[in-house]
């Protein structure tokens, strides 16, 4: 009986313990995950909406087909995960503002999927412009101290 309670103690305090080790691995860096998760899916927003105009007339880039619409959703929902992706330890590096921009991608992107299934366009421009917005002042903030560090 004495051998079942240090055993089953034992247990307990195993399961009491903090997890200490991450439970995700990234394999790629920020400036990857930029590149190759993010502005791919960026792009896609943005050129699903507005239109162009040229001397052969008008084109309306809002999506029109069930594929169109599936595209910018699937856009839509990657946005908000690589917002959830650029909240992890090794891109944040615990800076306040870069959560704040990452959840705000992840905030613009819930919205863009409810564009995307309620078949908004005019919503869809808009928050192309937020995403725009938000992108931009990221940029503005981390993209030259970026480049800065990798000069030194």
């Amino acid at each position: 009986m004495t051998v079942l309670v240090v055993c089953l103690s034992w247990f307990l305090a195993a399961c009491d313990q903090k997890q200490t080790t991450a439970l995700y691995s990234s394999q790629i860096n920020t400036q990857q995950t930029m590149n190759w998760v993010l502005d791919p899916h960026a792009d896609l927003i943005w050129d699903s909406s507005g239109f162009v105009v040229t001397a052969q007339g008008v084109q309306n880039l809002a999506p029109s087909t069930d594929e169109e619409w599936d595209a910018v959703r699937n856009a839509a929902a990657s946005i908000v995960e690589a917002g959830n992706l650029l909240i992890m330890p090794h891109h944040a590096q615990g800076r306040d503002a870069w959560i704040g921009h990452s959840r705000g991608l992840q905030f613009t992107g819930m919205e863009l999927l409810k564009a995307a299934e309620n078949r908004d366009a005019q919503a869809l421009f808009d928050l192309g412009g937020q995403l725009y917005i938000n992108c931009q002042s990221c940029h503005d903030q981390y993209l030259d101290l970026a480049a800065q560090e990798r000069l030194n």
